[in-house]
Order: structure tokens, then C-alpha cells, then sequence
């Protein structure tokens, strides 16, 4: 105590579970008229060569944390995320349906990345009034809302005081952390391909500790990507995934 008494780091309580949300790597690349398989009536793109590599980037942080159990969502671009950090770790990962990416309607799939890369009017009303149903056919806010809440809930509770790796979609991770912090609806949309961001559930309680970290991807802290489809819409990667 000569020094005085110094700052404390924030430490969650022994009751706490410790979320890992980590978006997938980057999805394939949407061919002129080329379709995506499908899963759950969603489209199911298969991970980028890029997003490959970032997968193994996002073992190399991960094997180090004293991670209890994974969960993926049916999506093969998440499985396929979670994949290098499994086989190092010789675990198996839980298949979660309601952290599916929300679903878009008549738009989900290749066809909505070509909307919003193409500026379509109603696509950047998506955007600007921070509502995914906007789409014709889309899931309602407050369903989306209600599977992704339900879902954590059960993960925290299922695996309570320990530190879980969720590997799921850009749309899921800003739900989750819009109703963690109570913020406006999309807030929290633009995380990166492969990034981590971490949530502590505690007795119901939801808090927010960091957001869209890429220390591991060698990215920037300001993005100046010089790829054009990048650039376009004024939210870095508007697109769902």
C-alpha cells in the first residue's frame, strides 16, 4: 500500500460466463447470376480463401484462452471459422440455430451483397432506418431480437462460469450488443470478418467489454481498404454475414 491504492481492471464474478463473439471470416465471393447453397432456407456461402486464413488467425488468439465450449451456428461459414481452433484443441463445437444470420426474405442470400453494392434505394433505407425487415419477406425485428436474446440466455446459463467462443454473423453480433448496451438498432453492425468481440452475462446482467477487436488479423485501427465494393456504402461492409 506505499504506492497508494491503484486502479483495479475489471474481473467478472465467479457466477459469470464469458461470451467470445467471433464473426466468421470473409464468405465466398457472390459470382456474376452465381447462387449460394442453401441452409434453413438461408444462404450458406462457403468461406473465402481469405476467410481461411483469417480462421487460422483467429486460433492462433484463441488457443490461449481457457475457452469451455464452442458454439457454431448451421452456417458453414462459421463451422468452417471455428475449425483450425477445434483441431488444435480437439474439441467439438454445439450447433446453435436461433445465432443464425437474420433472415432477409425475398433478398437473403448473393442477391442482397449485389443490392447494396449497386446503392439500391430501398437497400440503404435498411441502413439508414436501422431495420433488417425492411426487406420484402424478411424476418420481423422483434422476432430476430427475441431468438438471438433466447439463445445467449441459454448459452450463459449452460455454461455459467466459464469462457465460451460463439462463432457466428455480423447481423447476430449487433443484435447482441445493441441489447447489451441499449443502443440504437445497428450500432454495433460493423464487425469485421474474424473479429472478437466480448460480452460477460452475470445473474442477467449484460455487459459489453470490447467490440470488433482484430489485433490478431493485423488490421489497422482505421480501415482504408482499397477495395471499391468496400468503399461504396457509407458503414464499412453494410452487407449481413
Amino acid at each position: 500500500m506505499r504506492d497508494g491504492i491503484r486502479q483495479m481492471r475489471f474481473a467478472a464474478g465467479g457466477s459469470a460466463t464469458r461470451i467470445l463473439l467471433v464473426r466468421h471470416g470473409e464468405s465466398a465471393a457472390v459470382a456474376p447470376g452465381g447462387a449460394w447453397p442453401t441452409s434453413m432456407g438461408q444462404g450458406d456461402p462457403d468461406l473465402h480463401p481469405h476467410g481461411r486464413v483469417q480462421a487460422e488467425r483467429v486460433a492462433d488468439r484463441l488457443v490461449g484462452e481457457d475457452v469451455s465450449a464452442v458454439y457454431v451456428t448451421p452456417f458453414s461459414r462459421t463451422a468452417g471459422t471455428a475449425a483450425p481452433f477445434l483441431s488444435r484443441r480437439a474439441m467439438a463445437a454445439v450447433v446453435e440455430p436461433d445465432l443464425r444470420e437474420v433472415y432477409l426474405g425475398d433478398w437473403d442470400g448473393p442477391i442482397f451483397r449485389r443490392l447494396v453494392a449497386d446503392r439500391d434505394p430501398l437497400a440503404m433505407r435498411i441502413f439508414d432506418e436501422e431495420r433488417w425487415d425492411l426487406a420484402p419477406g424478411a424476418e420481423p425485428a422483434h422476432s430476430f431480437a427475441a431468438r438471438v436474446r433466447g439463445a445467449v440466455e441459454r448459452i450463459a446459463t449452460a455454461q455459467q462460469g466459464g469462457t465460451v467462443a460463439v462463432f457466428t454473423h455480423a447481423g447476430v453480433i449487433g443484435r447482441v450488443l445493441a441489447e447489451a448496451t441499449g443502443s440504437t438498432p445497428f450500432a454495433f453492425n460493423g464487425a469485421d470478418n474474424a473479429s472478437i468481440s466480448h460480452l460477460v452475462v452475470d445473474q442477467g446482467k449484460w455487459t459489453l467489454r470490447s467490440f470488433n477487436d482484430t489485433a490478431h488479423l493485423g488490421m489497422a485501427i482505421v480501415n482504408r481498404s482499397d477495395l471499391a465494393w468496400e468503399q461504396a456504402p457509407p458503414v464499412s461492409d453494410r452487407s449481413t454475414g
